[in-house]
């Protein structure tokens, strides 16, 4: 055995001594990326020297794109299987992923603020050669967002969505479209939650069941002007059938284990996946903030004129920031929330299951 490894080995030294030698600028392809910027103002003998600033700074945001893209198609190939240990290497390398795209975000937020040393005068030198060029043609930030989960349905004016696209461009979105969302496969997963499904501690029919304790006490602790959310309450976790239209993404069971896993996220198993579902809410925040930012980024430098794609410019973009929230469902479980030493006690099996499994 040991000579078997040992020979490996001088096979693996000598393969890398064959190899050719890695040069940087090759590697990178520099040539290519350096030599991808083309102003449309210098072939127009145009002077506009913040032409070669909006060039790479959009440039960059694509290269970012695609790396979301990655992480997410490796995330979306865990959350296939048909099933993921809670506490396991596999769940935390999605946490990982999740929280590195959480990043990319925030650089895409602060990356803002160097596009805005461009000012509107400079931005006139060149804006009208753009025609009709438009951020809204990015396909792969409408791939991020149908892979996230956002629906056609739920897109700001989708009459505009499609029609700046090639036809090819077309086809890559609606293929995004077309397979299972990350959304989809969160909701899944979190049906799958055990220890949430047998016996007579989790039967709505029983008075003493969790959730039948549960809606007591919260119940409870509404104030008058909340009395209201009892009612969307039973909707949401107790009537299967409140939302059979569709119109929710995650379904009654789905909602009632995420609504569980943050009310005893202290406990060692459900820490993971409350991590998981907290850094979700991180990039939809972080989707937002750019949004936003774009739109002051917009109003402070074309006014209230439209986009060079022909979109409605700012007011298009404030209707999307509103409308384009992907995990707002995992959000709004914060109003079902109580403090801890309003929470129902759990069965003292159930307790030990929560629990890491102590080495013999």
């Amino acid at each position: 055995m040991y000579d078997h490894k040992l020979n490996r080995k001088k096979k693996n030294i000598m393969a890398q001594k064959e190899r050719k030698p890695v040069y940087y600028s090759e590697y990178l392809q520099l040539d290519k990326i350096l030599n991808a910027q083309d102003p449309e103002s210098s072939k127009e003998g145009i002077r506009a020297d913040d032409e070669m600033l909006f060039i790479i700074i959009h440039q960059t945001y694509e290269l970012w794109f695609k790396e979301i893209l990655h992480e997410l198609g490796i995330i979306r190939e865990t959350f296939l299987q048909s099933s993921i240990e809670d506490n396991t290497a596999q769940l935390y390398n999605c946490v990982h992923r999740l929280k590195r795209i959480s990043g990319i975000l925030q650089v895409a937020v602060n990356q803002m603020g160097v596009l805005e040393t461009m000012t509107p005068l400079d931005f006139l030198d060149f804006r009208d050669l753009l025609r009709p060029a438009s951020g809204f043609q990015s396909i792969q930030f409408k791939m991020i967002e149908a892979t996230l989960g956002l629906h056609y349905e739920q897109r700001h004016g989708k009459a505009y969505y499609l029609s700046q696209l090639t036809p090819a461009d077309v086809e890559r979105v609606k293929k995004a479209e077309q397979e299972k969302s990350l959304l989809v496969l969160i909701n899944q997963w979190l049906e799958r939650m055990p220890y949430l499904k047998d016996g007579a501690y989790w039967d709505q029919k029983n008075e003493c069941s969790f959730w039948n304790l549960y809606r007591e006490a919260y119940s409870a602790g509404l104030s008058e002007a909340e009395q209201g959310n009892l009612h969307v309450f039973d909707s949401i976790f107790i009537n299967e059938k409140a939302f059979a239209d569709g119109s929710r993404a995650f379904s009654a069971e789905a909602a009632r284990n995420a609504l569980f896993i943050m009310l005893y996220r202290d406990h060692p198993i459900l820490q993971l996946p409350y991590e998981l579902l907290g850094i979700l809410l991180e990039i939809d925040e972080g989707l937002s903030m750019w949004r936003h930012r774009h739109i002051h980024l917009v109003q402070r430098t074309i006014g209230k004129r439209v986009g060079t794609g022909g979109s409605t410019g700012a007011e298009y973009l404030r209707g999307a920031a509103d409308s384009h929230i992907i995990f707002k469902e995992l959000a709004e479980l914060t109003s079902f929330l109580l403090p801890r030493k309003e929470l129902p006690e759990l069965p003292e099996q159930l307790v030990s299951d929560l629990r890491y499994r102590a080495r013999q």
